[in-house]
């Protein structure tokens, strides 16, 4: 691979789309990504930029390990794992939030072991452990809204958008965790070596953004 390339890993699916419009907006578009094929990387050397897709939850493990110089993630993707990265730029897209929910009639008894279902084990253990509340949980990977329905959990920790999903299964947000929105996030040693190459997208993306 050219060293002389910037990596840059992108987030599959529409907030993918998104970070990618707001790339091409900054300077950095590329004409293969719009054509794609069965191709997984995508270059544009007139402007020094490779692009490649991945799943959202592996973006940081890319640029972590050196395998992307940048990436874009969700801010409860770094959150959750923590990777050894530097956070750069909100690039605002992707606004969502971090919350418990449960049933509308739920009511808390602090007497027993909470039940939490949830995709992020990391940022729910965090939260509760701040108040000092005992928790059982229980890690899922999707349809999370099931698990208090069916009695699997007592409330939930998830993303939550519009809230629609939770208002047609009876649900509703008990308390907001944090905001969430997608971060451009650097590579420590690319950003060493690659300062100002990085430096120069990440001020070329902050422009796009006003």
């Amino acid at each position: 691979m050219n060293g002389d390339m910037i990596n840059v890993a992108l987030p599959k699916g529409r907030l993918g789309d998104n970070v990618y419009d707001l790339f091409a907006a900054a300077g950095y578009r590329c004409p293969e990504i719009e054509n794609p094929g069965r191709r997984l990387t995508f270059e544009n050397p007139d402007v020094g930029i490779r692009y490649f897709w991945v799943k959202p939850s592996d973006v940081a493990i890319y640029v972590e390990k050196g395998a992307a110089d940048i990436g874009v993630a969700g801010k409860d993707i770094l959150l959750e794992y923590s990777p050894d990265v530097y956070e750069l730029l909100d690039v605002g897209l992707g606004r969502c939030r971090m919350a418990v929910a449960a049933p509308k009639d739920f009511r808390d008894d602090t007497r027993k072991t909470l039940r939490v279902a949830t995709k992020f084990p990391n940022i729910a253990k965090r939260h509760y452990s701040s108040i000092g509340r005992d928790i059982d949980i229980i890690k899922l990977n999707g349809s999370i809204e099931l698990a208090p329905i069916l009695g699997l959990s007592d409330v939930i920790v998830d993303i939550v958008e519009t809230g629609a999903t939770l208002k047609q299964n009876n649900l509703e947000v008990f308390s907001t965790l944090f905001d969430i929105s997608a971060r451009l996030i650097a590579n420590k040693a690319s950003y060493r070596f690659k300062r100002g190459e990085i430096q120069k997208i990440k001020d070329s993306l902050q422009e796009a953004i006003r």
